[in-house]
């Protein structure tokens, strides 16, 4: 797909690697839409991108489709998704304290799971209805993990959520594939966005020592450059795509 004059709806895209995403769709001519919570910097974001925001709650299902009627509104339609909305928490399934509390885990679930099928399902709608430019009308592109394929102590409520997202990648891309709707999910190792920006060297080092190569975290430019990527080359359909430097998560 070219990018140029394509409309781009980024969720998640206030910072990090969603944002980095929406820079290089821009800059290779595509309008952005970004849609991240309220009390995030999206608005920032989007007026230095030319682009519109729109304020929403992955976990609120009317919400999330009010927020995308808004943003198609201001696009004038849709040809590219990037999803990365989610976060996680550190329990086991069991300790002192007790059993993984179930609200905790339904929770994480909700949020990176649920909600991404939620956003997925409304993009396509969206989507299908599109021109085709040699038969495709569509790109979707989902968040998962490393933690899908080797999570780690503690990371059990959100290895299922992201496992879950790359176990239904396939699938949903055979569900599309007749309207020309492809769908990839990155599967990222530690990036430098959000909770884990900042942290000293000295960690960092740390935790990407079991790395081949860069053995650093992740940059949010780089998963942007991947995403551009599976926008442009049409036959990337159906994967989840480690991005990783080829780390492998020990169970520690």
């Amino acid at each position: 797909m070219e990018i140029d004059g394509k409309k781009a709806m980024i969720v998640g895209g206030a910072s990090g690697m969603a944002r980095a995403s929406a820079e290089q769709l821009r800059a290779k001519g595509a309008s952005v839409a970004i849609l991240d919570l309220p009390s995030s910097a999206g608005a920032q974001v989007a007026a230095g991108l030319e682009g519109t925001f729109h304020p929403l709650d992955v976990t609120d299902e009317h919400g999330v489709e009010s927020a995308i009627a808004d943003a198609l509104g201001a696009l004038g339609g849709l040809h590219i998704v990037i999803n990365t909305a989610g976060g996680g928490l550190a329990r086991r399934t069991l300790t002192k304290e007790g059993p993984h509390p179930l609200a905790d885990f339904r929770r994480i679930i909700e949020l990176n799971l649920i909600a991404t099928f939620n956003l997925n399902r409304l993009q396509a709608l969206h989507m299908s209805g599109n021109e085709p430019e040699d038969g495709e009308r569509g790109v979707i592109i989902d968040t998962s993990s490393i933690a899908a394929f080797e999570g780690q102590i503690g990371q059990v409520a959100y290895t299922a959520s992201k496992a879950a997202i790359a176990g239904m990648t396939l699938t949903m891309a055979r569900d599309l594939g007749s309207l020309g709707i492809r769908v990839v999910s990155i599967a990222p190792s530690l990036f430098s966005t959000g909770l884990t920006r900042g942290i000293p060297d000295q960690f960092a080092e740390a935790l990407t020592k079991d790395a081949a190569f860069p053995r650093r975290m992740g940059r949010p430019e780089e998963y942007g450059r991947l995403a551009v990527a599976i926008v442009e080359n049409p036959m990337l359909n159906g994967s989840c795509i480690r991005l990783d430097g080829g780390q492998r998560f020990a169970p520690k």
